[in-house]
């Protein structure tokens, strides 16, 4: 495992669209492993692939429930509510924003070992998955920010 550079807001990488996976191979599960430890060493609750440079759809997510969550080609099925808070990107070090999310999701994935799996997500998740899953299609939380981005300390940081 190895922790990978993230690639952060101006790098046009991470306006790109990714594209599916087709087959888990060996070098696809080092890289979810390698993002888990990038994320865990950076203080992040999920990181898309295309932060750390590869063009592909596959997310992984930790938000302290007890469980880690690797989705390969999410597709949000439904959206319940609203929820409006702040949000951090470590591809966008130092800043936070106020950004409405949907308060409930369903996502339809795939699994580390390809098995198909459906995720509801609720609350600080639900805002995890949208927030992951935007990454894949080249789009920022700041693109979505309502008002102005504020500087935050490091450890306030999160996703």
């Amino acid at each position: 495992m190895a922790i990978r550079q993230i690639r952060t807001i101006g790098d046009e990488i991470l306006r790109k669209e990714c594209k599916p996976v087709k087959e888990m191979t060996p070098r696809l599960k080092e890289l979810v492993e390698d993002m888990f430890e990038t994320m865990y060493e950076t203080g992040g609750v999920g990181l898309a692939a295309p932060q750390v440079g590869i063009l592909k759809q596959i997310v992984v997510i930790d938000v302290e429930d007890g469980n880690q969550y690797v989705l390969v080609n999410p597709v949000i099925e439904s959206e319940e509510g609203s929820q409006t808070g702040a949000e951090g990107c470590l591809s966008v070090p130092g800043k936070s924003g106020i950004v409405t999310r949907p308060n409930k999701v369903t996502v339809r994935a795939f699994d580390e070992n390809m098995e198909p799996i459906e995720l509801v997500g609720e609350g600080f998740l639900a805002r995890a998955i949208c927030h992951e899953c935007d990454h894949l299609h080249g789009s920022l939380y700041v693109d979505k920010v309502e008002g102005e981005l504020e500087d935050v300390e490091a450890e306030e940081e999160e996703s």
